[in-house]
């Protein structure tokens, strides 16, 4: 047995409308075409996965269909995007009016470190994305062994 990946990922925003409208403006994210429940918004990502957006005071009511969740200040996403792309989403990023917080370069393999780029969404949560893999040369253990 396997866990395949991430699936869906969820961020928490008050005014859902707006943080929804940023994900597709900016990134390019494709919206589902309704809402999903009175809690929140959908949006695919190249690949399958899933960007929930929720009402915060919403996801913790319980009753729910699904178990409740939530977070209290901001929280943070980072997304993939191919190493040759940098320079080109730095340029987007400005052109959107998007003000970029902090970009890193991150040790890593000799001749590919990977570079980050952090900016908020309208909510304030911590937006990365990030070109090349920081994780790929740090080890791992599976449990058990």
């Amino acid at each position: 047995m396997r866990v395949l990946g991430v699936h869906e990922t969820v961020l928490y925003a008050a005014d859902i409308g707006a943080a929804a409208a940023f994900y597709a403006g900016v990134l390019g994210l494709a919206p589902f075409p309704e809402a999903i429940g009175a809690a929140g918004r959908g949006l695919r990502l190249p690949g399958g996965a899933v960007l929930l957006i929720f009402d915060p005071e919403r996801s913790i009511r319980r009753g729910r269909a699904v178990p409740t969740h939530g977070a209290i200040g901001p929280c943070h996403v980072c997304f993939a995007i191919p190493p040759e792309s940098y320079d080109r989403w730095l340029a987007h990023l400005g052109a959107k009016g998007v003000e970029i917080e902090q970009e890193i370069t991150w040790p890593g393999p000799e001749g590919a470190p990977a570079r980050s780029i952090y900016f908020r969404d309208p909510d304030g949560n911590s937006v990365e994305l990030m070109a090349g893999d920081y994780w790929e040369h740090v080890e791992t253990t599976r449990p058990g062994g």
